[in-house]
């Protein structure tokens, strides 16, 4: 597989992972079953083909690949949809360049050379997507120039932002939960949908959901938890999904209808969603160079 194979395949995995998620009746976050907040499944598709390109993009900084997602996904549905998918996913990206043996190495080698310019561009990516409940920072302030590295700024952050607190532990939560959710779940069945929805669950019960936190404060995100856990337990008990559907359907409209979405939980999906498919297509792509 030629250098430029690897960059189509880190793009067609980025896209297929955000389909997987999108697929699954993630309560309370939008997916093909049920729209919410104001957003579509069908815009967050339209953003994944317009994220994947800039994120792929061979030999390009973390910051540059942040920043350029950012600026396609709000050309294409002039809404930020997709703003901690693609702060996961780019240094994920960026990693998987050169088909690594070891995914998770590379991507802390990764973490550890970003700089300043890099913290420069991802603050200019995260002040234009204008996420809710951005506000003030005392120090490493988005709305400022970048005076840190983007790993020490996402230090700074990392303990109220859990997607921030990835960058600083080399994606913990998506290696040593995610993943390990996602296999018990294809162990059980082929059914991405449901391996989707199971790593989704765990999220949610693992840990308060930051966005949740930020938006409707810690009570609110520990409620979803609780909430999230009898579904986890049915689901891993070997309930089939078809049986759980109308249940999470109508937790799903009970959330959405007071404004919760745990999207930190989504995004987190995702990432383990797209590192899974990169670890399937790496061995590949080294074994057919």
């Amino acid at each position: 597989m030629t250098a430029l194979h690897v960059v189509q395949a880190i793009a067609n995995a980025f896209k297929a992972a955000c389909r997987d998620e999108l697929d699954a009746p993630k309560p309370g976050n939008v997916h093909v079953f049920a729209a919410g907040h104001r957003m579509t499944a069908s815009e967050f598709v339209r953003s994944a083909e317009a994220a994947a390109g800039p994120l792929s993009l061979p030999g390009t900084g973390v910051g540059a690949r942040i920043l350029a997602a950012v600026d396609a996904t709000l050309a294409a549905v002039g809404a930020n949809t997709n703003l901690g998918i693609i702060l996961l996913c780019a240094p994920l990206a960026a990693a998987a360049e050169g088909a690594p043996l070891d995914l998770r190495a590379h991507l802390a080698q990764v973490l550890d050379a970003l700089d300043v310019e890099d913290a420069a561009l991802a603050f200019r990516a995260i002040v234009r997507a204008a996420p809710a409940g951005l506000g003030r920072a005392e120090r490493h302030d988005v709305f400022a120039p970048a005076a840190v590295t983007l790993k020490a700024a996402m230090a700074e952050a990392a303990q109220r932002d859990r997607i921030a607190r990835q960058y600083v532990c080399a994606f913990e939560d998506v290696f040593e939960r995610g993943e390990p959710a996602l296999a018990t779940a294809l162990a059980r069945s082929s059914d991405r949908v449901w391996a989707a929805l199971a790593v989704y669950l765990e999220f949610l019960c693992a840990f308060p959901d930051s966005h949740i936190v930020r938006k409707h404060g810690m009570a609110t995100a520990q409620e979803v938890c609780r909430g999230a856990l009898d579904f986890r337990t049915r689901l891993a008990s070997g309930e089939s999904g078809t049986a759980l559907l109308p249940d999470l359907l109508g937790w799903d409209a009970l959330l959405k209808a007071r404004g919760i979405n745990p999207g930190t939980s989504a995004d987190l999906t995702v990432a383990t969603l797209f590192a899974h498919r990169l670890r399937t297509i790496l061995p590949s792509a080294r074994n057919s160079d």
